[in-house]
């Protein structure tokens, strides 16, 4: 079985050595850890991965190869219930018909009150209700269940996406940067904002130039000229998880094709909507945030603006304080949104959903509003191409 795993590793091009391969077996032999599979997971991680950006892959490499094993706890905190009121027996789902039959809580106040009052009420597990925290029915609060408008509490996947808070922590993955395949297009269409200048960092031949002078001063005098380099500076905002993870592999393509094409790209994560604090890193966002307001500090107004993220969410996360997913926010997601607008005349957002879609999403119709109804393009060449334009107005 390691053999197999050590050839997976490679067929997913990570660099795993025959050295670490051996490192393992060796502290595996040695009782480094006991039977059990996350000490297994984590030792293995360590002793064969020496990039960030191939823990994706091997997370999922090690769930193909190892998927009869018992699943690997990788430190996500449920909400604080007892475990067994949680536990998953069974899943309930509905027609669309008994769908619509069910209603929503009416405005987020009345959610989050209505919330604070059953979790003084409850003393017990419940599943398949309507109205107390529990699995497989209709109430607003808990798991495995649906509600047009709730609170998802000890839920790892989203079944339904219609929750408009999340009680539980969520892990997203960092972007991979090398991708190549299909980022040959993306590449052209961003060509389009490219302002050379000349940058001393490395020189190039002068041809014409060493010609004349040659010829003025009569002996060969070699000219040489700073490199071109391109002079557009980009700042990027990824939004990362829930929705988006069915559009990884476009946003991987673009935001590989955006690292090759500008040399002054910044880049930073949200996740659904822009709040007080954005990150660099997914696997460190709850420790090592960073001042929204810092970023827009940091990054004079010259800064071309490239939003990327598909606008669905709860339209609470956009026009309330405390109605992001996953934080309480002190302001509403609109007033950081306005913020950047005003502050980057140059902006524009892509969104990896269809356009077809954009009017019957309340959400998007807000963003859209708030960013500029012109300034939305869909994640494709062709739109890229368009928001280029937009973008060197």
């Amino acid at each position: 079985m390691f053999q197999h795993f050590f050839h997976e590793l490679r067929s997913a091009k990570i660099p795993v050595t025959l050295k670490e391969y051996l490192s393992l077996l060796e502290a595996m032999d040695k009782g480094a850890i006991g039977n059990d599979v996350t000490d297994f997971y984590y030792l293995a991680r360590t002793a064969l991965v020496k990039d960030e950006k191939h823990l994706d892959k091997f997370d999922r490499v090690f769930g193909h190869v190892f998927k009869g094993l018992e699943a690997v706890d990788t430190g996500m905190d449920a909400a604080q219930f007892p475990e067994d009121w949680l536990k998953k027996l069974s899943e309930k789902f509905l027609t669309d018909e008994e769908k619509k039959m069910i209603e929503s809580m009416g405005g987020w106040d009345k959610l989050m009150q209505t919330l604070k009052e059953r979790m003084a009420e409850q003393k017990k597990r419940h599943e398949g209700g309507s109205k107390m925290i529990g699995t497989a029915g209709t109430s607003p609060y808990g798991a495995h269940g649906y509600n047009p408008e709730g609170v998802r509490i000890g839920q790892n996947e989203s079944r339904h996406q219609r929750a408009v808070k999340v009680w539980d922590k969520r892990e997203y993955k960092n972007l991979d940067d090398s991708v190549e395949i299909g980022t040959r297009n993306i590449k052209v269409a961003l060509r389009r904002l490219r302002k050379w200048a000349r940058d001393g960092a490395q020189d190039e031949l002068d041809l014409d130039g060493t010609i004349r002078k040659s010829a003025r001063e009569g002996y060969i005098d070699i000219v040489m000229r700073p490199e071109r380099r391109n002079a557009v500076k980009i700042l990027m905002f990824l939004d990362i998880g829930g929705s988006m993870d069915p559009h990884i592999r476009a946003c991987e393509e673009l935001f590989s094709a955006a690292r090759s094409e500008f040399k002054n790209l910044e880049f930073f994560y949200f996740h659904n909507c822009i709040y007080e604090g954005v990150w660099k890193d997914n696997r460190r966002r709850n420790v090592n945030k960073l001042s929204t307001w810092d970023v827009l500090h940091r990054y004079p107004a010259d800064y071309k603006v490239i939003i990327v993220g598909d606008a669905a969410m709860s339209p609470y996360e956009i026009t309330y304080p405390g109605g992001s997913v996953e934080h309480w926010n002190e302001e509403p997601g609109a007033v950081w949104l306005e913020r950047i607008t005003q502050i980057y005349p140059n902006l524009i957002w892509l969104n990896p959903t269809h356009p077809s879609g954009w009017e019957y999403s309340g959400s998007t119709s807000l963003i859209r509003e708030i960013v500029g109804m012109n300034r939305m393009f869909p994640l494709t060449v062709k739109g890229i191409e368009e928001a280029t334009r937009e973008l060197g107005r």
